[in-house]
């Protein structure tokens, strides 16, 4: 009684007058509403439950009384407080524990997977087919943000075996009072990435600590890899490392030349910041222009056009609200558009991860109670509740609106489609294929220090990768490092 007490405490301010329409809309086809039942919901990925029923399930559970959430984590978290594995006991594929737990002698009714997992469930026929029971209970999908619902049809070929309440993107923050003071226009939604490489050029001025750059990968410069950073720009391409049996490298060719000269010559040209040399910095308890966010390059002002995630919006939001407070910050306006365009892919962008994506086990127990679930998780009154989230945004596009009634283009991060990317299963069978795009991260950073020229890095890190792909054949799950190290 307890726990429920705190439960109801915990969701009557967010509920509000809105709980009997909470309710009303559980109570359709629902059956016997007094009889407890038991709902199993599979999750991988969140391992603290209070966390997981705060972000998804509380509000069901205060509109349904008589239904009892048992939720089953198929994460292995044995190692997550130090624990070290045995090196002779060989690690639990995930996917696998979550199919183990699927076809089990108590299977869960609904599970909540990664984007990435979802093609494999369905094509192995672990998961039923919604698209029945939204048409009979004509529950309405038009106003999900179609980077959604079209990214989860395209994983079913066409077809709908999960829903997802919450997605997070990027997109393209900018300055505009460097584009001010540089008398240059602002950029607009669905820039291509030459155009916007092209702007920046026109907002690099400067030298030494006072330089001001024009675009950056990343809000913070604080020494991460390139090469990884500049998979947004590629992505879109679908610019595949190897083929699709993961046999065969297919780097050596002249759009892979081409698209390294391109982000190289950002490099060249000091158009992106250089990682901080904290070497270099002085003491910030003795520095008197130190302020918490001197480290965020767009922040403290030394880049006019960066990517951002949606979870940045508050606290940027938030810094520039009490930027008289900051010693050493000074505030300035700026908005977002999408996230630049390839002209040959003018319809796909930013990085689009589905949080909470869910469907119903093809072997479920109770499969009407996890329809209504899902239906509920996924409904206009749910979105309604919870869209004021500082960190997702929610997939109804009706609830998707700027914080505190700010003038901002917030359709920037719902406006393009997700990037085509490289199946997760085929690195769930081959995790030694991370290893060959790690051996390309190198042969990058070797033409950055003008150690190689492009094309004959390519040429080496085909060569030296298909090396590795045979290796990897011959053993799927053998450590190549050494390897590595060698090359």
């Amino acid at each position: 009684m307890q726990k429920y007490v705190k439960k109801t405490v915990a969701v009557s301010l967010c509920v509000g007058l809105m709980a009997p329409t909470l309710v009303a809309c559980t109570k359709s086809g629902s059956g016997d509403s007094k009889s407890e039942k038991v709902l199993r919901i599979a999750t991988t990925g969140y391992g603290n439950d209070e966390y997981f029923r705060q972000r998804f399930t509380e509000l069901f559970e205060f509109a349904n009384p008589n239904i009892k959430l048992e939720l089953i984590s198929t994460s292995d978290d044995r190692y997550m407080y130090g624990g070290r594995p045995d090196p002779k006991e060989k690690p639990k594929d995930p996917m696998d524990k979550l199919k183990e737990v699927m076809t089990g002698d108590n299977p869960p009714d609904v599970v909540m997977v990664g984007y990435e997992q979802l093609p494999d469930l369905i094509s192995n026929n672990m998961l039923k087919q919604l698209d029945q029971d939204i048409s009979k209970d004509k529950f309405d999908t038009s106003d999900i943000v179609p980077a959604v619902i079209e990214g989860i049809k395209k994983a079913g070929d066409g077809k709908i075996y999960a829903l997802a309440p919450t997605f997070n993107s990027s997109a393209l923050i900018y300055n505009k009072k460097i584009f001010d003071e540089a008398g240059v226009q602002y950029p607009t939604d669905k820039l291509t990435w030459d155009q916007t490489f092209d702007l920046a050029r026109r907002l690099t001025k400067g030298e030494g600590e006072n330089r001001k750059y024009g675009f950056s990968f990343s809000t913070r410069s604080m020494g991460g890899d390139f090469y990884y950073a500049t998979q947004m720009y590629t992505a879109p391409l679908d610019l595949k490392t190897f083929d699709d049996k993961g046999e065969k490298m297919i780097v050596d060719s002249d759009q892979w030349e081409k698209v390294w000269k391109t982000l190289l010559q950002l490099k060249t040209e000091k158009i992106m910041p250089e990682p901080i040399d904290f070497s270099k910095r002085r003491n910030p308890g003795s520095n008197e222009d130190y302020n918490p966010f001197m480290d965020d390059d767009f922040l403290s002002g030394r880049v006019a056009m960066s990517i951002i995630n949606y979870y940045q919006l508050d606290q940027y939001r938030n810094v520039m609200k009490n930027a008289a407070n900051i010693k050493g910050l000074t505030p300035f306006d700026w908005d977002v558009v999408t996230v630049p365009v390839h002209q040959e892919a003018p319809e796909y962008g930013g990085n689009i991860g589905l949080d909470g994506l869910m469907g119903i086990n093809a072997k479920a127990q109770n499969a009407e109670d996890a329809w209504k679930f899902i239906k509920f998780i996924n409904s206009e009154e749910w979105a309604r509740l919870k869209g004021s989230s500082t960190y997702n945004l929610v997939s109804r596009q009706k609830y998707i609106k700027p914080k505190d009634g700010a003038e901002l283009n917030i359709k920037a991060f719902t406006t393009l489609l997700p990037a085509p990317s490289r199946g997760y299963k085929i690195y769930r069978e081959k995790p030694g294929l991370y290893q060959v795009e790690h051996l390309g991260s190198q042969k990058f950073q070797q033409v950055a220090e003008n150690k190689l020229q492009v094309r004959d890095a390519l040429k080496q890190w085909q060569t030296e990768g298909d090396a590795l792909l045979q290796k990897i054949k011959e053993n799927p799950n053998a450590q190549f490092d050494s390897m590595m190290q060698g090359g």
